[in-house]
């Protein structure tokens, strides 16, 4: 196999210009030969590239470790944004027209559920009540009168119709009172807040609108003195629950077959060095964007601690297959040769000794390379110093 004047690995690490000369120097006398001496000499030269006997005070640079098997992951990397989970985003109008009293939560506040977001003034409401204390009086008036009538017919005092016109006064009072009971618990009254209307016989103006989850409000659009209408944009508020966040990536048009809904997705953010949050493809988009050619993917992270903000910049691991276990070396054990092929170096019987081997590789995961060809587990590789063994073999480094 040809090398060429020096070995490369993706480190990329520069090498020494007399190493670079002594290298260029064997190659012009050798094609200044003979084509018969260059095959005699050809032989063993490539042959002691091959192996490298090392003195003990060069194989303290060298660090030894065995071939393992490790799994890896079939994955894609995409990179993307978080956003809020439209899905739990609730915008918040009021169910009664009024103007707004008073505003209780600002943009970006963390929110419990039925905590108030603000108080609304609603002539609607000020009318029910105004008819339910009139109807709670108008049947105390009716009770009393029913009860002198019963007297009073008791004694024969007045006749019987004038009775049953006191009875049919109370119980059209007692209907009245429950259909402006229902009125008023329209606007949210509970029966003790109805209750203490009647008894306190006055109006309350304020209405309250609560939080109808826990969540951060993402949208204010709520001041004193606003007329709102049930139902018309933009609502007062918006609160979104932040137990889970979305992700969105636009990935190649190419890859889009290999991702499906329900994959495993890992994500990480610049804002946490080292950590790691874990979710699920949701949506795959249905449509290829004419300019970028890509197709946005949509998946939901979990955020238990409210860590993730809109907007933030992160990189994205899409699971997209079932993990694959093969033989594994560190990434400072595989060199890249000068002639675009990988190579390890072996540890033969004796341990000053490596050999030169050629290998094929695959997925990078984690700090290893995966091993197709060349290698199988339990071989003792150099894992750590591969450039010098290559550096000495093929570039004349001493």
């Amino acid at each position: 196999m040809p090398y060429s004047i020096y070995s490369l690995q993706r480190t990329n690490r520069p090498f020494s210009l007399c190493a670079t000369a002594a290298a260029i120097a064997l190659i012009t006398t050798a094609a200044c030969s003979g084509s018969g001496d260059k095959t005699a000499k050809a032989a063993p030269e490539n042959a002691a590239a091959q192996t490298v006997q090392l003195s003990d005070s060069q194989l303290g640079s060298i660090k030894v470790g065995s071939v393992t098997d490790r799994d890896f992951v079939i994955q894609k990397e995409a990179i993307g944004s978080i956003d809020f989970n439209e899905d739990m985003n609730v915008q918040v109008f009021t169910p009664y027209q009024g103007r707004i009293i008073q505003t209780y939560a600002n943009l970006g506040d963390e929110v419990k559920k039925d905590q108030v977001l603000f108080t609304i003034e609603s002539a609607d409401f000020i009318a029910a009540e105004s008819n339910l204390i009139g109807a709670a009086a108008t049947l105390d008036q009716s009770t009393s009168a029913l009860e002198r009538a019963k007297k009073l017919y008791a004694v024969q005092g007045i006749d019987q119709n004038d009775y049953e016109t006191a009875v049919a006064n109370q119980q059209t009072a007692e209907g009245a009172l429950k259909a402006s009971r229902n009125a008023v618990a329209i606007f949210g009254k509970t029966e003790a807040e109805i209750d203490r209307i009647v008894a306190s016989r006055q109006v309350e103006a304020a209405l309250v609108v609560k939080s109808p989850i826990t969540g951060r409000i993402t949208a204010r659009n709520a001041a004193p003195g606003l007329l709102e209408q049930p139902g018309t944009p933009p609502a007062p508020y918006s609160v979104a629950d932040l137990s889970t966040m979305w992700m969105l990536a636009n990935v190649l048009e190419a890859d889009s077959p290999d991702f499906k809904v329900g994959q495993d997705v890992t994500v990480s953010v610049t804002a946490y060095p080292g950590r790691v949050f874990s979710g699920k493809v949701t949506r795959i988009g249905a449509t290829v964007d004419p300019n970028s050619r890509r197709v946005t993917i949509r998946s939901e992270i979990k955020d238990p601690k409210h860590e993730l903000v809109p907007g933030m910049f992160a990189n994205f691991m899409i699971r997209t297959g079932q993990s694959v276990r093969a033989p594994a070396v560190p990434l400072n054990g595989v060199v890249r040769e000068g002639d675009g092929t990988m190579s390890v170096w072996v540890v033969s019987d004796d341990p000053h000794k490596f050999v030169h081997r050629t290998v094929k590789i695959g997925l990078q995961r984690d700090g290893y390379d995966q091993i197709l060809e060349g290698l199988k587990a339990g071989e003792s590789v150099a894992i750590d110093g591969a450039i010098f063994l290559s550096n000495i073999a093929f570039g004349g480094v001493t």
